[in-house]
């Protein structure tokens, strides 16, 4: 069963805007390359640059928990470490999130946007090859647009596959294919993964990705018409190799992943 990636995306900061990509190098037993590089403590999380270890996203001010996150639009420059914001009403911010002062300059920047929706004080933070994944061993994602449309298709109301802040969008696998392959291996481009488990989804799938607003009950929808709440699956890369664009990503058959 052939598709092919339509799609690449990262996120520098978690929780922030996706940046699209034309391609990427993938490193066996790592996550995304400059995914999740960043994070941004919603009051004090217990995170030790030290010692980092996963913490559940609710530490960090992420659109589960403050839809106004989605009003940020957010670059990061992976040359120079330097992050550009922009936001309607506010002026633009530009610094650097290799340094402390850069990094404070976006938290303060950050909690006039979100005001009181902030719930505690606002610090950057990240540690020397830590990335601030939902999952601890969810290295990379993958969405299934087929399953989207099939999602859009029973509720009747279109559903922005950015909501779902994947690293990759596949087209032509058949629609919830993928919910069956745990454990399988597939080929995306040059590099091989295994599929590790289904995504199960949150609250942060409700905001909508352009407006910020609640707009849509994704987990509800999913489960009133599907009985679970998963869309796209996380991959372990298990053969280094590059990927863009329009590359062949092959799956199991359906007979072999029944």
């Amino acid at each position: 069963m052939t598709g092919h990636i339509a799609a690449i995306y990262r996120h520098p900061v978690k929780g922030f805007t996706p940046e699209q990509l034309s391609g990427a190098n993938l490193t066996a037993g790592a996550a995304f390359p400059c995914d999740r590089l960043f994070a941004v403590e919603n009051g004090p999380s217990g995170f030790d640059p030290a010692a980092p270890v996963h913490l559940p996203k609710q530490k960090f001010t992420v659109l589960m928990a403050i839809a106004d996150v989605a009003k940020a639009r957010t670059r990061y420059d992976e040359a120079t470490g330097v992050l550009t914001a922009t936001a309607a009403g506010r002026p633009d911010f530009k610094g650097s999130l290799g340094d402390e002062a850069g990094q404070a300059a976006f938290a303060a920047w950050l909690a006039d946007l979100l005001g009181e929706e902030a719930q505690g004080e606002l610090k950057v933070v990240q540690a020397p090859g830590h990335q601030f994944t939902d999952h601890p061993l969810g290295h990379v994602s993958i969405v299934n647009l087929a399953s989207v449309r099939d999602l859009e298709a029973r509720i009747g109301r279109p559903v922005d596959p950015l909501r779902f802040r994947a690293n990759l969008y596949v087209e032509g696998w058949p629609a919830w294919a993928e919910t069956r392959w745990e454990g399988r291996e597939l080929m995306l481009g040059f590099a091989r993964a295994k599929v590790f488990k289904n995504i199960v989804r949150c609250a942060a799938t409700h905001v909508n990705p352009v407006t910020a607003e609640r707009d849509l009950d994704v987990v509800k929808a999913l489960f009133d018409n599907y009985g679970h709440m998963n869309l796209g699956i996380y991959v372990h890369v298990t053969n280094s190799g590059p990927i863009a664009v329009g590359d062949a990503c092959t799956a199991p058959t359906m007979e072999s992943a029944e």
